[in-house]
């Protein structure tokens, strides 16, 4: 996480619905299309969509669906942070990560594809718990490592 001051930013609250998906996509799009290529855009929306899945169906799957989710997108120049905010209960995303390797995760699998394609598509990506009982998943991108693809 950097220092510098970000472009543009904004926040959104959305409530634990699957469905708030195409607000969370087209809220991104908005924002983000105009300032980096379309494949970065891309990586970054299925980010944020298995993120937002996987807070709504793991972390407050016991929550009511009034319970918000909270988002943010900073943009820099040559990068993009994400965050993500939920209430659920935390978990070691590290080992997690780590168990799914060691398992052999298929992307055709549901069970941890998600968190899989997170790894896969950002530059840096954490979880940690916060002293307010809220979570926040960070996932950021460099938009030097699209061009470095080959």
């Amino acid at each position: 996480m950097h220092k510098d001051k970000p472009l543009k930013q904004s926040h959104l609250k959305v409530a634990t619905d699957i469905n708030a998906v195409a607000e969370i996509l087209t809220w991104f799009d908005q924002l983000a299309s105009r300032q980096f290529p379309h494949q970065f855009c891309g990586d970054c929306q299925v980010v944020l969509d298995e993120a937002f899945a996987n807070a709504v169906h793991h972390a407050h799957r016991h929550l009511p669906q009034t319970t918000p989710i909270e988002l943010e997108l900073k943009i820099f120049a040559d990068r993009l942070e994400m965050r993500i905010w939920d209430y659920g209960e935390p978990f070691d995303l590290l080992s997690k990560l780590e168990a799914l390797h060691h398992k052999g995760c298929n992307l055709l699998e549901e069970t941890g594809r998600g968190l899989i394609l997170m790894e896969r598509f950002t530059d840096e990506l954490s979880y940690q718990r916060l002293s307010d009982q809220r979570n926040c998943l960070y996932m950021g991108k460099r938009l030097v490592a699209v061009s470095q693809q080959p």
